[in-house]
Protein backbone atom coordinates (compact mmCIF):
# COMPACT_ATOMS: atom_id res chain seq x y z
CA UNK A 1 0.00 0.00 0.00
CA UNK A 2 2.07 3.17 -0.83
CA UNK A 3 1.49 6.48 1.25
CA UNK A 4 -0.95 8.53 0.50
CA UNK A 5 -0.45 11.76 -1.24
CA UNK A 6 -1.30 15.26 0.81
CA UNK A 7 -4.59 16.56 -1.15
CA UNK A 8 -4.29 20.32 -2.29
CA UNK A 9 -6.31 22.15 0.73
CA UNK A 10 -6.33 25.99 1.50
CA UNK A 11 -2.49 27.10 1.31
CA UNK A 12 -1.37 27.15 4.74
CA UNK A 13 -5.20 27.08 6.57
CA UNK A 14 -6.08 24.66 8.96
CA UNK A 15 -9.36 22.63 9.27
CA UNK A 16 -12.28 25.12 10.42
CA UNK A 17 -9.91 28.38 10.03
CA UNK A 18 -11.55 32.02 9.65
CA UNK A 19 -11.35 33.25 6.67
CA UNK A 20 -9.84 36.90 7.16
CA UNK A 21 -11.21 37.66 3.35
CA UNK A 22 -14.18 37.61 5.23
CA UNK A 23 -14.04 39.91 8.04
CA UNK A 24 -16.37 42.17 6.71
CA UNK A 25 -18.95 39.76 7.44
CA UNK A 26 -18.29 40.46 11.23
CA UNK A 27 -19.75 42.40 13.34
CA UNK A 28 -17.48 45.77 14.33
CA UNK A 29 -16.86 44.91 17.83
CA UNK A 30 -15.28 41.43 16.23
CA UNK A 31 -13.78 43.28 13.58
CA UNK A 32 -11.67 45.68 15.73
CA UNK A 33 -10.45 43.17 17.65
CA UNK A 34 -9.06 40.74 14.90
CA UNK A 35 -7.53 43.73 13.40
CA UNK A 36 -5.93 44.39 16.38
CA UNK A 37 -4.93 40.86 16.87
CA UNK A 38 -3.73 40.57 13.17
CA UNK A 39 -1.41 43.79 13.35
CA UNK A 40 -0.05 42.59 16.89
CA UNK A 41 0.69 38.64 15.73
CA UNK A 42 0.41 38.54 12.17
CA UNK A 43 -0.16 36.36 9.31
CA UNK A 44 0.86 32.88 10.89
CA UNK A 45 -2.09 32.84 13.53
CA UNK A 46 -5.09 31.15 13.00
CA UNK A 47 -8.74 31.80 14.52
CA UNK A 48 -11.38 29.02 14.58
CA UNK A 49 -14.17 29.29 12.90
CA UNK A 50 -16.19 31.41 10.18
CA UNK A 51 -17.42 33.86 13.03
CA UNK A 52 -13.96 33.48 15.61
CA UNK A 53 -15.72 33.25 19.60
CA UNK A 54 -14.66 35.63 22.11
CA UNK A 55 -14.56 33.94 25.24
CA UNK A 56 -13.81 35.13 28.23
CA UNK A 57 -14.39 32.75 31.17
CA UNK A 58 -14.62 28.93 31.47
CA UNK A 59 -16.02 26.69 34.01
CA UNK A 60 -15.90 22.98 33.98
CA UNK A 61 -17.40 22.14 29.84
CA UNK A 62 -18.71 25.91 29.69
CA UNK A 63 -16.84 28.56 28.01
CA UNK A 64 -18.63 32.04 28.33
CA UNK A 65 -18.09 34.95 25.33
CA UNK A 66 -18.00 38.57 26.03
CA UNK A 67 -21.64 39.15 25.35
CA UNK A 68 -21.97 36.77 28.27
CA UNK A 69 -23.61 33.63 25.83
CA UNK A 70 -22.90 30.47 26.93
CA UNK A 71 -21.09 27.72 25.23
CA UNK A 72 -20.70 24.16 25.58
CA UNK A 73 -17.01 22.97 25.03
CA UNK A 74 -17.06 19.58 23.42
CA UNK A 75 -13.58 20.17 21.89
CA UNK A 76 -10.76 21.09 24.20
CA UNK A 77 -8.81 18.68 25.36
CA UNK A 78 -6.44 21.18 26.71
CA UNK A 79 -8.01 21.40 30.40
CA UNK A 80 -8.90 17.61 30.48
CA UNK A 81 -10.49 17.77 33.67
CA UNK A 82 -12.44 20.57 32.83
CA UNK A 83 -11.73 24.64 32.96
CA UNK A 84 -10.60 26.26 35.55
CA UNK A 85 -10.90 22.99 37.92
CA UNK A 86 -10.66 24.42 41.58
CA UNK A 87 -8.09 21.36 42.74
CA UNK A 88 -6.06 22.34 39.98
CA UNK A 89 -6.16 26.24 40.29
CA UNK A 90 -5.11 26.04 44.10
CA UNK A 91 -2.17 23.62 43.42
CA UNK A 92 -1.17 26.27 40.70
CA UNK A 93 -1.36 29.43 43.15
CA UNK A 94 -0.23 27.99 46.24
CA UNK A 95 3.22 26.46 44.48
CA UNK A 96 3.02 30.04 42.61
CA UNK A 97 3.66 31.61 45.77
CA UNK A 98 6.24 29.42 47.28
CA UNK A 99 8.50 28.54 44.51
CA UNK A 100 8.92 28.86 40.95
CA UNK A 101 12.54 27.57 40.00
CA UNK A 102 14.06 24.92 37.70
CA UNK A 103 15.18 21.39 37.93
CA UNK A 104 19.05 21.92 38.49
CA UNK A 105 17.79 22.05 42.17
CA UNK A 106 16.54 19.18 44.96
CA UNK A 107 12.74 19.38 44.68
CA UNK A 108 10.26 16.28 45.90
CA UNK A 109 7.42 17.34 43.84
CA UNK A 110 9.38 16.71 40.56
CA UNK A 111 10.45 13.27 41.82
CA UNK A 112 7.02 11.92 43.22
CA UNK A 113 5.14 13.31 40.39
CA UNK A 114 7.63 11.23 37.80
CA UNK A 115 7.62 8.21 40.13
CA UNK A 116 3.64 8.06 40.43
CA UNK A 117 3.77 8.48 36.16
CA UNK A 118 6.34 5.67 35.53
CA UNK A 119 3.74 3.76 37.80
CA UNK A 120 0.90 4.64 35.14
CA UNK A 121 3.10 2.69 31.94
CA UNK A 122 3.85 -0.65 33.11
CA UNK A 123 6.54 -2.30 30.49
CA UNK A 124 9.99 -1.64 29.73
CA UNK A 125 9.16 2.21 29.63
CA UNK A 126 7.87 2.29 32.93
CA UNK A 127 10.29 0.82 34.66
CA UNK A 128 12.65 4.40 33.13
CA UNK A 129 12.47 7.61 33.13
CA UNK A 130 10.83 10.48 32.78
CA UNK A 131 11.99 14.16 30.97
CA UNK A 132 9.89 17.19 31.44
CA UNK A 133 9.29 20.08 28.70
CA UNK A 134 6.73 22.78 27.92
CA UNK A 135 4.93 21.40 25.18
CA UNK A 136 4.12 18.08 22.80
CA UNK A 137 6.44 19.50 19.99
CA UNK A 138 9.53 19.89 22.26
CA UNK A 139 8.66 16.49 24.03
CA UNK A 140 8.23 14.96 20.09
CA UNK A 141 11.38 17.18 19.32
CA UNK A 142 13.49 15.56 22.47
CA UNK A 143 12.10 11.97 21.10
CA UNK A 144 13.73 12.14 17.79
CA UNK A 145 17.07 13.58 19.29
CA UNK A 146 16.96 10.46 21.69
CA UNK A 147 16.02 8.20 18.82
CA UNK A 148 18.73 9.29 16.30
CA UNK A 149 21.48 8.98 18.82
CA UNK A 150 20.50 5.40 20.26
CA UNK A 151 20.05 4.38 16.83
CA UNK A 152 22.72 6.68 14.98
CA UNK A 153 20.43 6.59 12.08
CA UNK A 154 18.20 9.85 10.87
CA UNK A 155 14.86 7.99 9.18
CA UNK A 156 11.45 8.49 10.78
CA UNK A 157 8.03 6.94 9.16
CA UNK A 158 4.71 8.73 10.15
CA UNK A 159 1.27 8.19 9.25
CA UNK A 160 0.12 10.35 6.08
CA UNK A 161 -1.35 13.07 7.83
CA UNK A 162 0.24 12.44 11.05
CA UNK A 163 0.56 15.90 13.73
CA UNK A 164 3.66 15.81 15.42
CA UNK A 165 4.87 19.49 16.35
CA UNK A 166 5.41 22.87 15.27
CA UNK A 167 9.28 22.92 15.66
CA UNK A 168 11.58 22.72 12.78
CA UNK A 169 11.97 19.18 13.66
CA UNK A 170 8.43 18.25 14.55
CA UNK A 171 7.17 20.17 11.62
CA UNK A 172 9.37 18.06 9.17
CA UNK A 173 7.57 14.99 10.84
CA UNK A 174 3.75 16.34 10.22
CA UNK A 175 2.10 16.39 6.92
CA UNK A 176 -0.92 17.58 7.94
CA UNK A 177 0.47 20.92 8.58
CA UNK A 178 0.18 21.31 4.36
CA UNK A 179 1.94 21.26 1.40
CA UNK A 180 3.20 24.57 1.75
CA UNK A 181 5.37 23.24 4.95
CA UNK A 182 7.72 20.87 3.88
CA UNK A 183 8.86 17.41 5.07
CA UNK A 184 12.13 16.08 5.88
CA UNK A 185 13.78 13.90 3.44
CA UNK A 186 14.42 11.59 6.21
CA UNK A 187 10.78 11.01 6.61
CA UNK A 188 8.46 8.59 5.18
CA UNK A 189 4.77 8.43 5.47
CA UNK A 190 2.30 5.13 5.36
CA UNK A 191 -1.48 5.47 4.90
CA UNK A 192 -3.31 5.59 8.08
CA UNK A 193 -5.48 2.58 8.77
CA UNK A 194 -9.20 3.82 7.10
CA UNK A 195 -11.61 1.03 9.22
CA UNK A 196 -14.36 3.11 6.92
CA UNK A 197 -13.05 2.02 3.87
CA UNK A 198 -10.81 -0.99 4.11
CA UNK A 199 -12.00 -4.59 5.52
CA UNK A 200 -10.52 -4.35 9.30
CA UNK A 201 -9.05 -7.77 9.12
CA UNK A 202 -6.58 -6.40 6.69
CA UNK A 203 -5.30 -3.46 8.19
CA UNK A 204 -2.97 -4.46 10.55
CA UNK A 205 -0.84 -6.76 7.40
CA UNK A 206 -1.12 -3.28 5.10
CA UNK A 207 -0.09 -1.32 7.77
CA UNK A 208 2.68 -3.56 8.53
CA UNK A 209 3.73 -4.06 4.74
CA UNK A 210 3.74 -0.39 4.22
CA UNK A 211 6.26 -0.10 7.07
CA UNK A 212 8.55 -2.84 5.61
CA UNK A 213 7.86 -0.68 2.44
CA UNK A 214 9.41 2.71 3.84
CA UNK A 215 11.98 1.10 5.76
CA UNK A 216 13.61 -0.74 2.85
CA UNK A 217 13.22 2.98 1.24
CA UNK A 218 15.23 4.60 3.70
CA UNK A 219 17.56 1.93 3.59
CA UNK A 220 18.35 2.49 0.15
CA UNK A 221 18.77 5.78 0.48
CA UNK A 222 21.55 5.28 3.18
CA UNK A 223 19.82 6.59 6.16
CA UNK A 224 17.87 3.53 7.56
CA UNK A 225 14.99 3.81 10.48
CA UNK A 226 15.67 5.91 13.29
CA UNK A 227 11.94 5.56 14.60
CA UNK A 228 8.13 4.96 13.90
CA UNK A 229 6.22 8.07 15.29
CA UNK A 230 2.75 7.21 15.67
CA UNK A 231 -0.26 8.64 17.45
CA UNK A 232 -1.97 5.32 17.85
CA UNK A 233 -5.93 6.82 17.28
CA UNK A 234 -4.59 8.47 14.00
CA UNK A 235 -5.97 11.81 15.02
CA UNK A 236 -5.06 13.88 12.71
CA UNK A 237 -5.78 11.20 9.67
CA UNK A 238 -9.18 11.00 10.97
CA UNK A 239 -9.52 9.07 14.07
CA UNK A 240 -9.19 5.44 13.66
CA UNK A 241 -9.38 3.33 16.79
CA UNK A 242 -10.30 -0.56 15.54
CA UNK A 243 -9.33 -3.24 15.20
CA UNK A 244 -7.45 -3.23 19.03
CA UNK A 245 -3.80 -4.90 18.52
CA UNK A 246 -3.18 -3.12 15.35
CA UNK A 247 -0.29 -1.63 15.61
CA UNK A 248 1.47 -5.21 16.81
CA UNK A 249 2.87 -6.21 13.00
CA UNK A 250 4.07 -2.35 12.20
CA UNK A 251 5.91 -2.52 15.54
CA UNK A 252 7.46 -5.72 14.76
CA UNK A 253 8.19 -4.94 11.71
CA UNK A 254 10.16 -1.56 13.69
CA UNK A 255 12.41 -3.78 15.62
CA UNK A 256 13.55 -5.66 13.24
CA UNK A 257 14.89 -2.65 11.42
CA UNK A 258 16.43 -1.39 14.81
CA UNK A 259 14.36 1.04 15.01
CA UNK A 260 12.30 2.97 17.92
CA UNK A 261 8.53 2.73 18.41
CA UNK A 262 7.68 6.57 19.70
CA UNK A 263 3.67 6.70 20.85
CA UNK A 264 2.54 9.73 20.88
CA UNK A 265 0.05 10.13 23.50
CA UNK A 266 0.08 14.01 23.24
CA UNK A 267 -3.81 13.87 22.48
CA UNK A 268 -4.92 10.24 23.17
CA UNK A 269 -3.19 10.20 25.92
CA UNK A 270 -4.08 10.49 30.05
CA UNK A 271 -7.71 8.58 29.93
CA UNK A 272 -9.11 9.96 26.68
CA UNK A 273 -9.64 6.99 24.75
CA UNK A 274 -11.89 5.46 28.14
CA UNK A 275 -10.09 1.61 28.60
CA UNK A 276 -7.10 2.80 29.90
CA UNK A 277 -5.33 5.86 30.64
CA UNK A 278 -2.86 5.65 27.76
CA UNK A 279 -4.32 5.08 24.03
CA UNK A 280 -0.91 2.71 23.03
CA UNK A 281 -2.42 0.14 25.50
CA UNK A 282 -5.11 -0.64 23.27
CA UNK A 283 -2.34 -2.58 20.89
CA UNK A 284 -0.91 -4.27 23.13
CA UNK A 285 2.65 -2.77 22.44
CA UNK A 286 5.33 -1.42 24.65
CA UNK A 287 6.85 1.75 23.04
CA UNK A 288 10.42 2.66 23.69
CA UNK A 289 9.43 6.20 24.03
CA UNK A 290 6.04 7.85 25.23
CA UNK A 291 5.61 11.36 24.55
CA UNK A 292 2.86 13.48 26.24
CA UNK A 293 1.43 17.20 25.80
CA UNK A 294 -2.01 18.80 26.23
CA UNK A 295 -3.74 17.59 28.86
CA UNK A 296 -0.66 17.11 31.25
CA UNK A 297 -1.60 20.39 33.14
CA UNK A 298 -5.26 21.10 32.35
CA UNK A 299 -3.85 24.33 30.64
CA UNK A 300 -0.54 25.16 32.38
CA UNK A 301 2.20 24.03 30.03
CA UNK A 302 4.00 21.18 30.89
CA UNK A 303 4.31 18.21 28.92
CA UNK A 304 7.42 15.56 28.55
CA UNK A 305 8.10 12.33 27.74
CA UNK A 306 8.45 8.59 29.27
CA UNK A 307 11.38 6.50 27.88
CA UNK A 308 13.34 2.83 28.59
CA UNK A 309 16.55 3.23 30.54
CA UNK A 310 18.33 1.73 27.46
CA UNK A 311 17.69 3.87 25.14
CA UNK A 312 18.21 7.44 26.97
CA UNK A 313 21.30 5.50 28.20
CA UNK A 314 24.15 6.80 25.89
CA UNK A 315 22.68 10.23 25.23
CA UNK A 316 22.02 11.15 29.27
CA UNK A 317 26.05 10.72 29.19
CA UNK A 318 27.37 12.22 25.69
CA UNK A 319 24.30 14.84 25.51
CA UNK A 320 22.85 15.76 28.61
CA UNK A 321 19.89 17.79 28.51
CA UNK A 322 18.62 21.17 30.41
CA UNK A 323 15.45 23.00 30.12
CA UNK A 324 14.48 25.98 31.61
CA UNK A 325 10.73 25.97 32.22
CA UNK A 326 10.28 22.21 31.23
CA UNK A 327 9.82 20.53 35.02
CA UNK A 328 9.71 23.78 36.59
CA UNK A 329 8.23 23.72 40.00
CA UNK A 330 4.76 25.07 39.32
CA UNK A 331 4.10 23.05 36.27
CA UNK A 332 4.57 20.28 37.76
CA UNK A 333 2.22 21.16 40.73
CA UNK A 334 -0.13 21.44 37.88
CA UNK A 335 0.30 18.16 36.49
CA UNK A 336 0.29 16.62 39.71
CA UNK A 337 -3.18 18.03 40.52
CA UNK A 338 -4.45 16.59 37.22
CA UNK A 339 -3.58 13.96 37.39
CA UNK A 340 -4.83 13.59 41.55
CA UNK A 341 -8.59 14.71 39.82
CA UNK A 342 -7.96 11.86 37.11
CA UNK A 343 -7.89 9.25 39.65
CA UNK A 344 -9.99 10.61 42.37
CA UNK A 345 -12.49 11.54 40.41
CA UNK A 346 -13.21 8.54 38.09
CA UNK A 347 -12.53 10.30 35.04
CA UNK A 348 -11.28 7.37 33.14
CA UNK A 349 -13.97 4.92 33.93
CA UNK A 350 -16.19 8.45 33.26
CA UNK A 351 -14.92 8.83 29.84
CA UNK A 352 -16.08 5.15 29.22
CA UNK A 353 -19.42 5.41 30.24
CA UNK A 354 -20.17 8.66 28.90
CA UNK A 355 -18.57 7.71 25.90
CA UNK A 356 -20.18 4.97 24.91
CA UNK A 357 -23.39 6.89 25.27
CA UNK A 358 -22.38 9.49 23.03
CA UNK A 359 -21.47 7.25 20.58
CA UNK A 360 -24.51 4.94 20.84
CA UNK A 361 -26.17 8.93 20.27
CA UNK A 362 -24.10 9.27 17.36
CA UNK A 363 -24.80 6.00 15.72
CA UNK A 364 -28.44 6.87 15.88
CA UNK A 365 -28.19 10.77 14.16
CA UNK A 366 -26.39 8.24 11.68
CA UNK A 367 -29.51 6.40 10.94
CA UNK A 368 -31.10 8.82 10.37
CA UNK A 369 -29.10 11.00 8.21
CA UNK A 370 -26.96 7.87 6.32
CA UNK A 371 -26.88 10.40 3.35
CA UNK A 372 -24.47 12.27 4.91
CA UNK A 373 -22.78 10.34 7.78
CA UNK A 374 -20.53 7.83 6.39
CA UNK A 375 -19.18 6.07 9.83
CA UNK A 376 -19.00 6.94 13.83
CA UNK A 377 -15.91 5.92 15.22
CA UNK A 378 -13.98 6.33 18.50
CA UNK A 379 -13.52 5.07 21.94
CA UNK A 380 -14.44 6.72 24.72
CA UNK A 381 -14.39 10.69 24.86
CA UNK A 382 -12.56 10.72 21.55
CA UNK A 383 -14.91 10.63 18.52
CA UNK A 384 -15.24 10.85 14.75
CA UNK A 385 -17.92 11.43 12.89
CA UNK A 386 -17.52 10.97 9.14
CA UNK A 387 -19.19 13.26 6.59
CA UNK A 388 -19.72 11.95 2.81
CA UNK A 389 -21.10 13.30 -0.16
CA UNK A 390 -22.10 9.85 -1.40
CA UNK A 391 -22.50 7.34 1.11
CA UNK A 392 -21.87 4.24 -1.32
CA UNK A 393 -18.71 5.60 -3.16
CA UNK A 394 -17.48 6.87 0.94
CA UNK A 395 -16.52 10.17 -0.80
CA UNK A 396 -15.39 12.79 1.94
CA UNK A 397 -17.24 16.16 1.58
CA UNK A 398 -15.00 18.42 3.70
CA UNK A 399 -16.99 21.40 3.00
CA UNK A 400 -20.01 20.01 4.38
CA UNK A 401 -18.49 18.80 7.33
CA UNK A 402 -17.10 22.76 7.92
CA UNK A 403 -20.60 23.83 7.45
CA UNK A 404 -22.06 21.27 10.46
CA UNK A 405 -19.30 22.89 12.78
CA UNK A 406 -19.75 26.20 11.83
CA UNK A 407 -23.53 25.58 12.61
CA UNK A 408 -22.92 24.14 16.14
CA UNK A 409 -20.87 26.99 16.49
CA UNK A 410 -24.03 29.29 16.06
CA UNK A 411 -25.77 26.75 18.21
CA UNK A 412 -22.91 27.65 20.39
CA UNK A 413 -21.61 24.00 21.09
CA UNK A 414 -17.76 23.84 20.03
CA UNK A 415 -16.48 21.29 17.85
CA UNK A 416 -13.59 20.85 14.88
CA UNK A 417 -13.28 18.52 11.71
CA UNK A 418 -9.80 16.66 11.37
CA UNK A 419 -8.70 14.12 8.45
CA UNK A 420 -6.68 14.46 5.10
CA UNK A 421 -10.63 16.05 3.42
CA UNK A 422 -11.60 18.16 6.68
CA UNK A 423 -14.60 15.61 6.48
CA UNK A 424 -14.72 13.88 10.24
CA UNK A 425 -16.28 16.11 12.79
CA UNK A 426 -14.04 15.87 15.88
CA UNK A 427 -15.50 15.35 19.09
CA UNK A 428 -12.59 15.69 22.09
CA UNK A 429 -14.61 17.49 25.34
CA UNK A 430 -13.02 17.53 28.96
CA UNK A 431 -13.09 14.66 30.77
CA UNK A 432 -15.63 15.97 32.81
CA UNK A 433 -18.33 16.04 30.05
CA UNK A 434 -21.15 15.05 31.84
CA UNK A 435 -24.19 12.65 30.45
CA UNK A 436 -26.68 15.87 30.41
CA UNK A 437 -23.59 17.65 28.62
CA UNK A 438 -23.58 14.72 25.88
CA UNK A 439 -27.27 14.92 25.34
CA UNK A 440 -27.37 18.56 24.62
CA UNK A 441 -24.35 17.82 21.88
CA UNK A 442 -26.30 15.15 20.22
CA UNK A 443 -29.76 17.21 19.92
CA UNK A 444 -27.49 20.25 18.70
CA UNK A 445 -26.18 17.88 16.40
CA UNK A 446 -28.83 16.29 14.88
CA UNK A 447 -30.11 19.55 14.25
CA UNK A 448 -27.00 20.89 12.38
CA UNK A 449 -27.10 17.81 10.50
CA UNK A 450 -30.69 18.24 9.66
CA UNK A 451 -29.70 21.82 8.75
CA UNK A 452 -26.92 20.57 6.40
CA UNK A 453 -29.01 18.50 4.74
CA UNK A 454 -31.70 20.85 4.13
Amino acid sequence: MKPMNTPARARGRMNNAFDPDKLDDLDASAQALTRRRTESLGPAYRLFYQRPVHVVRGRGCRLWDADGDEYLDAYNNVVSVGHAHPHVVEAVHRQMETLCTHTRYLHEGIVGYASELLETFGGEVGAGHVMFTCTGSEANDLALRIAKHRTGREGVIVTAEAYHGNSAQTAGISPSLGENSPLGTWVRRVAAPDSYRVPPHDLAQRLADDVRTQIQDLERHGNGLAAFVVDSAFTSDGIYVEPAELLGPAVDAVRAAGGLLVADEVQCGFARMGDSLWGYRRHGVDPDIVTLGKPMGNGFPVAGLAVRRDVVRDFGHDVRYFNTFGGNTVAIAAAQATLDVIREEGLLEHARAVGAMLREGLLAIRQRHAGLIGDVRGSGLYLGVEIVSDPEAKTPDGARAGAIVNELRERRVLISATGRAGNVLKIRPPLVFSEDDAAHLLGELDAAVGAAVA
